[in-house]
């Protein structure tokens, strides 16, 4: 379905240096070797404790860093022409950071950023030969090991709004007020709750696509953050909805959050 949340990429300069992080948080496990990308490189899949995939790693080769790149999260939105989806979104004001490419047995993909400069990806994916009806499962909400929340953060959440809305026909009817700092903005896409058009940004974090990962238990997760190598950015606190959450960058220094269910 357009707009749904398909996959997540850690950008880091050494899988290694976070691997250890994400294994006592989320029982993630990142392979010690990956496969090369085009254009340099290296990729790995991480690997959930129930076997499937959480996402992808991306090694920050020294040229990317020079071109900008630096550690963070990336998420991949489901279209069903990449193409199309490129250009109405150069027509909404985003700019193109990797054009349109196939690669042979995963799909055919682009990388872009919103008018608030926010990276992310759209792809339309290649099921796997052997799984022609396959359908991603890393967004499940209340699902451990799973991303639960998708949240933007932003510096102009009316206009955010109408750009995502716009490109990928998401509904955004819904919010909860933040006094002077705008409105909190639910986004749904064919009425799935996928998250939220975040106006409040805390110190030192960037514009993005924060995903929040779902943990079994907040504290435990937050003191497993904190014990590897984490830095725990907001202490855990209650939201709307009975949850549970709290902010972090890894040891790579890309922000996470994770949420648990409330007791």
């Amino acid at each position: 379905m357009a707009g749904l949340p398909i996959w997540y990429e850690l950008m880091v300069p050494d899988p290694s240096a976070v691997a250890p992080f994400y294994r006592a948080v989320l029982g993630w496990e990142i392979p010690g070797e990956g496969h090369p990308m085009p254009g340099g490189g290296e990729y790995r899949e991480i690997v959930r404790a129930d076997g499937g995939f959480a996402g992808g790693v991306l090694v920050l080769t020294e040229q990317m860093q020079q071109g900008g790149a630096r550690p963070g999260w990336l998420t991949y939105f489901h279209v069903e022409d990449v193409d199309a989806a490129v250009a109405r979104a150069q027509g909404l004001g985003a700019s193109v950071h990797m054009a349109p490419m196939t690669m042979e047995g995963v799909g055919r993909m682009a990388m872009l950023a919103d008018p608030q400069g926010a990276p992310f990806y759209v792809m339309d994916p290649v099921p796997p030969a052997d799984q022609p009806d396959a359908q991603s499962d890393v967004f499940a909400m209340l699902k451990p090991g799973h991303c639960w929340w998708n949240e933007l953060q932003t510096t102009d959440e009316p206009a955010a709004t109408r750009f995502y809305k716009a490109l990928f026909g998401w509904t955004a009817d819904q919010s909860m007020p933040m006094g002077e700092r705008g409105e909190y903005r639910f986004i749904e896409a064919a009425g799935q709750q996928l998250g939220a058009i975040n106006p409040w940004m805390g110190e030192g974090m960037p514009v993005c696509w924060l995903p929040y990962f779902g943990v079994p238990e907040i504290e435990s997760a937050r003191d497993a953050a904190a014990a590897n190598g984490g830095t725990v950015r907001s202490e855990i606190h209650d939201v709307p909805g009975g949850s549970r959450i709290f902010m972090a960058t890894d040891p790579a220094g890309a922000p996470v959050a994770f949420v648990a269910k409330g007791e």
